[in-house]
């Protein structure tokens, strides 16, 4: 199995990346499986203090991988990628060491998940957004359950139901994102975060993690958007939209002339 996710630690902050460029690091069950097995590591070892959640090449993540979707919506019997993602939210939300996301690139659909999952999330300027899930036919249903408490109300109704594209100023904006900074500045910018969250004692960060995240039951909530999620993946319109944009052409409910 080729290595999807590498890890590494230095003084106390274990950076995870994303490290499958050839396919804009979709979320496929293979890198998903990796992805978890490197967030438990962090979060069982002791001498990691703040996780940072990185990737390789130009695009953060491109949600979920729609050629392995496909396939598993034709077999019938094995479960499509969407099926597997709550579990990478709730490690990121419910783990006891503070996350940083770094977002140097575009992020789309449940890549969006993965970083409104995140205790802190910086951006480059240049780095862009969309839910573009109603576009293909399906919708943003399991990231829901981490990207809602952290928009405003009124951009996430645009933003749903139009799937436009939007930068990093406007993520800011609207709560998707801690900063947006230029390009160059990226990594100082999560530096100077990851060292403030260090000098934070660890029983003290997990309690104040638990204040934040205080009244609600995410398991439950991404086990309910999970099979809201399958059932959109599997309806007509959600097969022809992953066939449209694997085909490179408009949907069939695309208006013509």
């Amino acid at each position: 199995m080729p290595e999807l996710v590498r890890s590494e630690t230095v003084r106390g902050v274990a950076t995870v990346t994303l490290d499958s460029p050839h396919n804009r690091n979709a979320l496929s069950s293979a890198l998903i499986e990796q992805l978890l097995a490197a967030l438990r590591a962090a979060e069982s070892d002791a001498a990691v203090r703040a996780v940072v959640l990185s990737h390789t090449g130009p695009v953060f993540c491109s949600g979920a991988d729609l050629k392995e979707t496909a396939a598993a919506l034709a077999s019938g019997g094995s479960t499509p990628p969407a099926g597997r993602l709550g579990e990478v939210l709730s490690a990121i939300w419910n783990s006891a060491k503070p996350v940083v996301a770094r977002v140097a690139g575009p992020a789309r659909a449940g890549g969006l998940g993965l970083v409104a999952a995140a205790d802190i999330a910086i951006c480059a300027d240049e780095a862009t957004f969309a839910f573009s899930e109603v576009r293909i036919g399906v919708i943003p249903a399991v990231i829901s359950a981490t990207v809602l408490p952290r928009l405003a109300p009124r951009a996430a109704a645009e933003l749903y139901l139009t799937g436009e594209v939007f930068d990093g100023a406007r993520a800011a904006a609207i709560g998707l994102v801690s900063a947006s900074v230029p390009a160059d500045e990226l990594d100082a910018a999560v530096a100077r975060h990851t060292d403030a969250l260090v000098r934070g004692a660890p029983g003290a960060l997990a309690g104040a993690k638990r204040l934040l995240h205080r009244g609600g039951d995410i398991d439950a909530d991404l086990a309910a958007l999970t099979e809201l999620s399958i059932h959109h993946f599997g309806s007509p319109e959600g097969l022809e939209g992953v066939r449209a944009f694997r085909e490179k052409r408009d949907a069939n409910w695309v208006p013509r002339g």
